[in-house]
């Protein structure tokens, strides 16, 4: 057989299937409760699937399209982007993708080269680190500690940037949900900047945030960002289309002219039905997404009070999507309690060290995508 490629080989296996792949051992009568994958545990609004279920069916969307996404859709989040931000942002600094991560993938193969340190603060998200390994980057733990709420810290950071390529950083945090605020965001964003390191912020959940009466930074409004700032969004939690595959990057100067190369070469163009669709969603469905922030905080706070009913377990994290939990010292350590969960009580979460060095101890529950009434579940499958 021929060689397959060294640095797929030396990739983690994707966790999501390796955890569910423990429930086909689940004999128990209860149906699986699956906190594994961040979905929205709702359909997308009916007109949006109208239009998708439209746009599919109008042969002008099975032609090639620009290879930084239709301009309609790039102009509609620019709009929106610039508003949510108070932030002067173009439909110039707008390239749609094929999602979020594919985003992502494309972002480091224009920036960092095999070899090149990106640093991924710690707890991570995994297919950050594992982009990362295919690519031939290194990712470099950044730890962040429980006690500050998984937030970088930006005093012990800023040694830790030098030989640095890039700092990514997610806001609102997966997995930990945790929400970095403002200051904490620009102190590094300055660091960045003096250091001469990219700073990547990937902000799929940034339509759940609790505040939206107020930006939770400004940096796309500081002049000169297209010099060291690259936005990360994603449609697919916001809109409830995960399977569309549509996200974006907001980018500019330098970056955005060498990020064409990657965009021509990784998809050629994104999917143009859901692009229709949703560049007539951004404008119209705004009071629905601010909805939908009601029923994930509801969410979260079904999962809070479940948890607490769990004698030893430690929330140390919630925010929009995600619980961060610390298990008790009774239980094993994560991959063993998580595997366990799964095989003799059908709870299925991701355990710690899937994200990374320093989580032995810890689990993700993705609550969003279960209403309460199953949220509050949990007790009785782990208690």
């Amino acid at each position: 057989m021929p060689p397959l490629s060294a640095t797929i080989q030396a990739t983690p296996v994707p966790p999501i299937p390796a955890v569910r792949g423990w429930a086909a051992r689940y004999q128990g009568n209860a149906p699986v409760l699956d906190l594994t994958q961040a979905v929205p545990g709702y359909a997308a609004h009916p007109d949006l699937l109208a239009r998708l279920g439209e746009a599919a069916a109008d042969p002008a969307t099975t032609g090639y399209g620009p290879i930084d996404g239709d301009l309609p859709l790039r102009e509609a989040l620019a709009a929106d982007t610039a508003s949510f931000y108070r932030a002067p942002i173009e439909a110039r600094h707008i390239a749609i993708t094929a999602g979020c991560n594919l985003a992502f993938a494309m972002v480091m193969a224009t920036i960092a080269g095999p070899g090149a340190r990106i640093g991924l603060p710690t707890p991570w998200y995994f297919n950050h680190q594992m982009t990362l390994l295919m690519q031939g980057a290194v990712p470099v733990p950044i730890p962040c500690r429980a006690d500050d709420g998984f937030i970088p810290f930006p005093k012990r950071l800023e040694k830790l940037l030098d030989g640095l390529t890039a700092l990514v950083l997610v806001s609102p945090n997966n997995p930990t949900g945790a929400i970095y605020p403002p200051h904490v965001l620009h102190e590094i964003a300055a660091m960045c900047r003096r250091k001469n390191v990219w700073l990547v912020l990937d902000e799929t959940y940034r339509d759940f945030l609790p505040d939206s009466a107020s930006p939770p930074h400004s940096l796309f409004s500081e002049p000169g960002w297209e010099e060291y700032l690259i936005g990360l969004y994603s449609f697919s939690k916001a809109y409830c289309v995960p399977g569309h595959r549509v996200g974006a990057v907001v980018g500019g100067g330098a970056l955005r002219q060498a990020l064409m190369t990657a965009l021509d070469s990784y998809q050629i163009c994104p999917a143009r039905p859901a692009q229709r669709a949703l560049a007539w969603a951004v404008p119209a469905l705004g009071a629905w997404r601010a909805g939908n922030r009601a029923i994930m905080a509801e969410r979260a706070d079904a999962c809070r009070a479940a948890l607490a009913q769990l004698p030893g377990w430690r929330l140390d994290a919630i925010g929009t999507y995600f619980a961060y939990v610390r298990l008790p010292e009774r239980y094993p350590v994560a991959m063993e309690a998580a595997e366990q969960l799964a095989t003799e009580h059908g709870f299925l979460c991701l355990p710690g060290p899937f994200f990374g060095p320093g989580q032995e101890r810890h689990l993700r529950l993705a609550f969003a995508n279960m209403e309460p009434a199953r949220i509050a579940e949990i007790p009785g499958r782990v208690g």
